[in-house]
C-alpha cells in the first residue's frame, strides 16, 4: 500500500518567490485585474465555468472562492494562488493545485494566464513552483494537467516543464452546444527529482 502524503495539512509560507514571479493568496484588490484577465475572449473560452467573458459579479464570486483556498487539509481541496510579476507588481495569472487522491498521492495542476504576458516564461516559473510544492512539500507521487486541445499556450508550458502527454480525451466535455477535446499530461515525482 502506498504511503500517505507527507502533510495532512499544508499551508505554504507566502509569498512563494521565483526569480521573476511571486505566488500569493488572492486578495480583494485582485478583483479588477482578475476580471480584466478572465474577460479576454482567448482566456474565457478555456475557463470551464465561463466559456464566455464573465460579468463582474461572476468574477467577484470566483475571487471569493479563490481567497478561501490557501491551504490543503484533505483530499479534494485546492490551493489557488495569484501570480504576480515582481518587476511590474501586476497580476499576470493564477496557478491551482488540486489534491485529487491522498491514498494514491495524486494532484492536478491548473493555470490561467493573461495573454498580455505570454511568451515571457512567467507561467513556466509559476508552474514550476507549484510542482515543487506538490512533490517536495505535499509528498505527491503523480501530478496531472488537462488542457483543451486548442489551448496552445497551456500545452507549451506543461511540455516545457517536463510533463508527458498521456492521452487525447476526445469530445470529453459538452459546453455551449459543442464537444471539446482535451490532452491529459502527467509527471511523476521520480521524473521531477531527476529532471
Amino acid at each position: 500500500m502506498p504511503s500517505k502524503s507527507a502533510a495532512a495539512f499544508f499551508r505554504p509560507r507566502y509569498p512563494i518567490l521565483s526569480p521573476r514571479v511571486l505566488l500569493r493568496p488572492f486578495t480583494e484588490d485582485d478583483l479588477e485585474p482578475l476580471h480584466d484577465m478572465q474577460s479576454q475572449p482567448e482566456v474565457a473560452r478555456f475557463v470551464e465555468m465561463y466559456r464566455q467573458p464573465p460579468s463582474r459579479e461572476q468574477v467577484c464570486a470566483a475571487l471569493a472562492w479563490r481567497m478561501r483556498n490557501t491551504a490543503l487539509s484533505q483530499e479534494g481541496d485546492a490551493l489557488m494562488l495569484a501570480v504576480e510579476s515582481k518587476s511590474r507588481h501586476v497580476l499576470v495569472g493564477e496557478v491551482i493545485l488540486y489534491w485529487l487522491d491522498e491514498q494514491h498521492r495524486q494532484g492536478e495542476l491548473g493555470t490561467i494566464f493573461n495573454p498580455r504576458y505570454h511568451g515571457q516564461g512567467l507561467a513556466t516559473e509559476a508552474v514550476t513552483e507549484m510542482l515543487r510544492l506538490g512533490f517536495e512539500s505535499l509528498g505527491l507521487r503523480r501530478i496531472i494537467a488537462r488542457c483543451d486541445v486548442r489551448n496552445t499556450p497551456a500545452t507549451r508550458v506543461v511540455e516545457r516543464i517536463g510533463m508527458r502527454r498521456e492521452a487525447l480525451l476526445r469530445d470529453c466535455s459538452f459546453v455551449e452546444e459543442a464537444w471539446h477535446s482535451e490532452y491529459l499530461y502527467s509527471i511523476l515525482s521520480a521524473e521531477w527529482a531527476g529532471r
